[in-house]
């Protein structure tokens, strides 16, 4: 029986650290557990915060890019009533002044013939 002794000890120390590394990994679990809830709370607390954030900037998304467009549609037809207006004054000064509409026509098609003239002698140079 003297030789069965150390096999028991043995036996017990096994058994002992066994229930130990159970009773640690069991521990660890708990831990990690409640770090992953913690972890979780968190993570929805700042979903809750973020997302009033997000919609307001969403928003304000939305309100600029529309007075973007506002702005454009306002410009391009402040554009086309000034052109309209521009067309109009030259009808009219055309059917009051047509001598002298014809004569600057003339004159301003020549000073850009001369102009073209000028630029394609000076790229034929090069």
């Amino acid at each position: 029986m003297i030789a069965n002794k150390p096999f028991e000890q043995a036996d017990n120390l096994a058994d002992h650290a066994a229930q130990s590394a159970d009773q640690a990994i069991r521990a660890t679990q708990r831990v990690t557990h409640d770090a992953l809830d913690s972890l979780a709370g968190t993570v929805q607390d700042v979903r809750q915060q973020v997302s009033p954030l997000l919609q307001r900037a969403n928003e304000q998304t939305r309100v600029l890019t529309q007075r973007g467009v506002d702005a454009v549609r306002d410009g391009s037809q402040k554009v086309r009533e000034q052109a309209r207006q521009a067309g109009d004054s030259t009808v009219q000064y055309v059917r009051a002044e047509p001598v002298k509409a014809v004569l600057i026509a003339a004159a301003t098609g020549a000073a850009l013939m001369a102009l073209v003239g000028l630029m394609s002698r000076s790229r034929d140079r090069s």
